[in-house]
């Protein structure tokens, strides 16, 4: 028995030996980071705390300051966060920030970091919950909203008019995709989770069938969010609902946050009758005058169904599956990030949920958009963003603030 034993203990540690020796130059030759895990949590607060613009102007600063400038981050780690957060799903900026903290400091700083993003403006839209259910009553807070929300329709109409012409591009069948999602939206005012993973199914089995594919197994991370979506189930605390709800959106939420919008006002409003229409329009308005990413306006609605502990648990359902897709790929991202088949799918779904925003704005605009005044401030505020990307968003929502202020209250409505 002992002379059987005693070869495969040999060979056993003679394997682990050659493991060990291949490992170690890589420990040995991996410099120590050029900046502290401190630091990148600071340089997160500070950019969630100010960085306004959006999802776009969100990923830009991060390459400008900590690639270019700081050169904490190297440019093809930069480039690999990126791919890796337009192919999983979870809004960009946020998932680009976590795996920015994973890069030389793993788990403890993907969580630190991404932590650090959210917060600022999870507390901002927190003060303005408490704010809008203590004045909202107020004249002079629905005058804000009476110009905010119009402003809010053509802010969206031009985003969604951007992302259609990145995403889509020329491609006839992605433009097929997102034509009868954006109807489908318009027409029955719901999202259908379904019908947009149907969209990434149908690219994949037509550009590259499965039968050819030999990366059946990686797609199963964006098969994932499947089991997310299982059907709400009546919860004794209505936390729990929430929480099971924002999980769930939060899984479909692929490239801009605001692919998020169609499925929470599917839900929100008229699935569970959580928020009126005005006020979810006064939702998605608070997260465009905020800095950090357009997703947090999760917590403003949170607030309102359930105060403070609405919002903590709203906010963790939507950012954990975007904070779980980013850790558990990253390891094997370079391996399979980049195969056709993965591709295919992600491109047929991203098509999908813009066709999703399309048909919300739709849905939205007809809901808002209720008189002369209203059309001028949403077709004025298209105009200037389809013109210029460098005028603010946040300053063209706080003139139609004003604007909203002086037609309620000055008696010229």
């Amino acid at each position: 028995m002992e002379r059987a034993v005693t070869p495969f203990l040999a060979q056993l540690l003679s394997v682990a030996y050659n493991k060990t020796c291949a490992f170690l130059p890589e420990i040995m030759n991996k410099e120590k980071p050029s900046y502290s895990l401190r630091e990148l949590i600071l340089y997160a607060l500070k950019l969630g705390a100010a960085g306004f613009g959006g999802p776009v102007a969100l990923v830009g600063y991060m390459f400008r300051d900590l690639v270019e400038k700081r050169k904490w981050i190297s440019e093809a780690d930069y480039k690999e966060g990126m791919a890796l957060a337009q192919v999983a799903p979870g809004p960009l900026a946020s998932q680009l920030a976590i795996y920015l903290g994973y890069v030389d400091y793993k788990i403890l700083g993907a969580t630190l970091v991404g932590i650090a993003f959210v917060l600022p403006s999870f507390l901002m839209v927190v003060l303005l919950g408490w704010l809008y259910t203590r004045y909202g009553g107020s004249s002079w807070m629905q005058a804000v909203f009476y110009g905010v929300g119009a402003c809010v329709i053509g802010n969206i109409a031009i985003s969604s008019y951007r992302l259609a012409l990145k995403t889509v591009g020329k491609n006839k069948l992605l433009w097929t995709i997102y034509i009868v999602v954006a109807v489908f939206t318009a027409v029955t005012e719901s999202e259908n989770i379904y019908l947009i993973l149907a969209g990434g199914f149908l690219v994949w089995f037509i550009q590259n069938p499965p039968f050819r594919s030999k990366t059946m197994n990686a797609l199963g991370l964006l098969a994932m969010p499947l089991v997310v979506n299982a059907p709400l189930t009546t919860h004794p605390h209505v936390l729990g609902d929430i929480f099971l709800y924002f999980a769930k959106a939060g899984s479909f939420v692929f490239g801009s946050g605001l692919a998020i919008i169609p499925f929470l006002y599917g839900g929100v409003v008229n699935e569970h009758h959580w928020l009126n229409n005005q006020q979810f329009l006064d939702a998605v308005a608070v997260a465009m005058i905020t800095p950090g990413p357009v997703v947090i306006t999760v917590g403003f609605i949170g607030y309102l169904i359930a105060g403070f502990p609405g919002a903590c648990v709203a906010a963790l359902g939507t950012f954990l599956p975007c904070y779980l897709f980013t850790i558990i790929p990253a390891p094997y991202f370079k391996k399979y990030g980049k195969k056709p088949a993965i591709l295919s799918f992600v491109n047929g779904i991203t098509a999908a949920a813009v066709g999703a925003i399309t048909g919300a704005v739709i849905v939205l605009g007809r809901k808002s958009i209720i008189d002369i005044p209203t059309v001028l401030i949403a077709a004025v505020t298209a105009f200037i963003l389809w013109k210029s990307k460098k005028v603010p968003e946040p300053v063209l929502i706080l003139i139609a603030a004003l604007i909203g202020l002086i037609i309620k209250l000055g008696g010229l409505a």
